[in-house]
C-alpha cells in the first residue's frame, strides 16, 4: 500500500464529518452466529435458543466474520415467496456494527445523493439506477444535471478492515474488474466516472485496495486512477435502527 492518498474526498486526505440522513430499516432479530455456508445461507442462535438458517445478502468471502458466538441483528420479511424470512444485517465487532448485507450499500448512498451530502455531487438533480453502459454492462448508478455531462457511477460495500483501513477486495472479484474497466473507457471516452467505496462499519479513517487478497484490482483501480475515474469513499454507521453515511474518507493507492 503507497503513501500517498488519491483525490477523493475529502481532498485533505483526512476523514470529514458529514450530516447525512438515515437509512432507516428494522433488524430486530437479535442472536448469535453460528456458521456461513452454500455463500448465501448463514446459522443463527436467537436469543430464545432457538437455531435459525437466515439469508446472508453478502457474495464477497466475508472474510473475518465468521465468527462463532458474535452477536448479529437480522431483518424479517413478510413476503410469502421468499423461502427464508429473515436476513443477515450486521455482526457486532468489538464496540461497534458492522454491516454485512452488501445490497443496503446502493440503498444508503442513492439516500446520500438525494439528500445533496455528498459535495462533489450535490447539483446532480437526477438518479438512475442500474444503467446499461455496454452491451452485456452495467453500473450502479447514473447522475445527470441540466448542463452538466452525466455522471456513471459504480458503488462498492467494504466491510474487511485491518489498523483503520478498509480494505476492497475480501475475495477475488472478476466482476469487480470488469466494472473497473468499464469505469476506465468511460473516463478515456471523455465521461464523467466514479467508484464509490462504502464501508460498512465506523472505525475506518481510510481505504486501500486488498493486494494481497487481488493484486489484479488493485493494478486496475490504479491504472483507473491514473485514467481519471474518481474515487470516493464513505464511512458509514451502522445500528439496529439503520445506517447512515458519517465521514468521507481518502483513498489511499
Amino acid at each position: 500500500m503507497g503513501a500517498a492518498a488519491h483525490r477523493c474526498e475529502p481532498p485533505t486526505g483526512r476523514s470529514l464529518r458529514l450530516a447525512s440522513p438515515t437509512l432507516a430499516f428494522e433488524a430486530s432479530l437479535c442472536g448469535r452466529f453460528v456458521r456461513r455456508y452454500k455463500r448465501f445461507f448463514a446459522d443463527i442462535e436467537t436469543d430464545e435458543g432457538r437455531t435459525l438458517t437466515v439469508h446472508c445478502a453478502n457474495p464477497g468471502s466475508m472474510l473475518g466474520f465468521h465468527r462463532p458466538g458474535a452477536q448479529v441483528r437480522c431483518s424479517t420479511s413478510d413476503n410469502p415467496k421468499r423461502k427464508l424470512r429473515h436476513t443477515l444485517e450486521m455482526m457486532r465487532v468489538g464496540r461497534i456494527w458492522v454491516g454485512l448485507n452488501t445490497l443496503r450499500a446502493n440503498a444508503v448512498v442513492e439516500r446520500a445523493l438525494e439528500a445533496g451530502t455528498l459535495s462533489t455531487l450535490a447539483h446532480y438533480t437526477e438518479i438512475t439506477r442500474e444503467v446499461v453502459v455496454e452491451q452485456g454492462s452495467r453500473l450502479d448508478f447514473a447522475l445527470r444535471a441540466r448542463r452538466t455531462r452525466t455522471a456513471y457511477m459504480e458503488v462498492k460495500s467494504v466491510t474487511l478492515a485491518e489498523r483503520g483501513t478498509a480494505l476492497f477486495p475480501d475475495s477475488v472479484t472478476e466482476r469487480g474488474l470488469r466494472h473497473l474497466e468499464v469505469l476506465t473507457r468511460l473516463r478515456r471516452a471523455r465521461k464523467r466516472a466514479l467508484l464509490c467505496f462504502l464501508v460498512q462499519r465506523a472505525d475506518c479513517e481510510r481505504v486501500a485496495p486488498a493486494d494481497a487478497i487481488d493484486p489484479a484490482y488493485g493494478q486496475a483501480l490504479r491504472r483507473a486512477a491514473r485514467a481519471g475515474v474518481e474515487l470516493l469513499a464513505f464511512g458509514a454507521r451502522v445500528s439496529s435502527r439503520g445506517i447512515r453515511v458519517e465521514r468521507a474518507l481518502p483513498v489511499v493507492l
